[in-house]
C-alpha cells in the first residue's frame, strides 16, 4: 500500500505533516482510529490503513526506518519484471509464458512522464520518488499498474508446468489499440481465466458488482469481462472466470465474490491468494482437462497476439 506510486504515505493516512512530533504523531492516530472503527461507523478497510500506517511510524526506531526507506523505491520501481526478479536457486519447472507483462504501460508511462516535464529537460531518473509523486495521478496510475503487472507475472511463474500464461493481449477486435488489452490469460486444470491487475493506491470496496474508490474510473470489472469475450469469440474458447488482483490491503477478504457479470464469475483477490485460488479455482467455474486443455492452449497460441 505504501510502496505504490498511487499510494499515500503513512503521515498522510493519519493526516499529519512528515515533521510532526511524536506526541502528535500519537494524537493524530488515535484521532484516525475513531474516526475509521467500523463501530463507529467508519470503514474497515481505512481503519486497517490506519493501523498498518502506526506500524510503519508508531515508535522511533520504525519511523527512522521508514524515513529513510521513503526515498529508495526507484531501484524497485525501475527495474521490470525480467531484471528485477532475483536467482532462482531450484530448477522447478516453471508455467510457460509469453508476452511482456507490464511492458506497454512502462513503456506508456515513460513517454508520458518525459513529456509532463518538457522538452529538452532531462528527466535523469525517470523513476525517482520524488518525481513519480509530483506527476499527475494518471501518470502515476499507469507506472503502479506495470508493477501490479509485474508482481502478478512473478507469482503465476511459479505455478508449474502445467499452467500456460499469455501477458499483455490484445482484446481489440481490430488489434490495433493498446488500451483494449487484458494483464494475463492464465489457463491450467482449474480453468482458463482472464486477469486484470491492479492498484489504485489504496483501498477499495464493491458496489453493485464493480469496483468503487476515489482512484477508480470507468468499470474495470466489465471492460474485463468484455475484453474477454472478445478473445474468447476469437479463439473459441470459453473462459471459466475473470479475476482482479489487486494488493493485500486493498480488500479485507483473500477473495471476494462478485457474483456472475454477463455470464462470467469475477472475484476479486488479494495478491498473497492468487496462487492458491489459481490452483483451485473459481467455486463453481469450469475446470478443463486433457484433450480439451491442450485444444484451448493450441486455439489461444494460433490468436494471441501481444501488445
Amino acid at each position: 500500500m505504501f510502496d505504490s506510486p498511487m499510494s499515500v504515505s503513512a503521515y498522510e493516512v493519519l493526516r499529519v505533516d512528515v515533521d510532526v512530533d511524536d506526541e502528535g504523531l500519537r494524537r493524530a492516530y488515535r484521532v484516525r482510529l475513531r474516526e475509521t472503527h467500523p463501530d463507529t461507523g467508519g470503514d474497515a478497510a481505512l481503519f486497517v490503513q490506519v493501523q498498518r500506517a502506526w506500524e510503519l511510524v508508531g515508535t522511533p526506531e520504525a519511523r527512522a526506518a521508514y524515513d529513510r526507506g521513503r526515498g529508495h523505491a526507484s531501484a524497485e520501481w525501475g527495474g521490470g519484471a525480467a531484471a528485477s526478479a532475483p536467482p532462482r536457486p531450484d530448477t522447478r519447472p516453471r508455467a510457460r509464458a509469453y508476452g511482456q507483462p507490464g511492458g506497454w504501460r512502462r513503456e506508456r508511462y515513460l513517454s508520458l512522464i518525459r513529456e509532463w516535464v518538457g522538452r529538452g529537460v532531462d528527466v535523469g531518473d525517470p523513476y525517482d520518488p520524488a518525481l513519480v509523486r509530483s506527476a499527475p495521478p494518471e501518470i502515476r496510475h499507469i507506472l503502479a499498474d506495470a508493477l501490479a503487472e509485474e508482481e502478478t507475472a512473478r507469482l503465476v511463474a511459479d505455478l508449474g508446468m502445467g499452467y500456460t500464461v499469455w501477458h499483455d493481449v490484445f482484446a481489440d477486435r481490430d488489434g490495433v489499440d493498446p488500451e483494449q488489452k487484458i494483464d494475463h490469460l492464465v489457463l491450467g486444470p482449474s480453468g482458463l481465466y482472464a486477469m486484470l491487475s491492479e492498484d489504485f493506491g489504496g483501498p477499495v470496496g464493491v458496489r453493485r458488482g464493480e469496483i468503487s474508490g476515489p482512484n477508480v474510473i470507468g468499470s474495470p470489472v466489465t471492460q474485463l469481462v468484455s475484453r474477454a469475450r472478445v478473445i474468447a469469440r476469437a479463439a473459441g474458447v470459453r473462459f471459466s472466470g475473470a479475476m482482479v488482483v489487486l494488493p493485500d490491503d486493498a480488500i479485507l477478504d483473500a477473495v471476494t465474490d462478485l457474483g456472475k457479470v454477463r455470464g462470467t464469475p469475477v472475484v476479486l483477490v488479494q495478491r498473497s491468494a492468487l496462487t492458491t485460488l489459481l490452483r483451485r479455482g473459481i467455486p463453481g467455474a469450469r475446470e478443463v482437462g486433457g484433450t480439451e486443455l491442450f485444444d484451448i492452449r493450441t486455439r489461444l497460441q494460433q490468436r494471441v497476439r501481444h501488445v
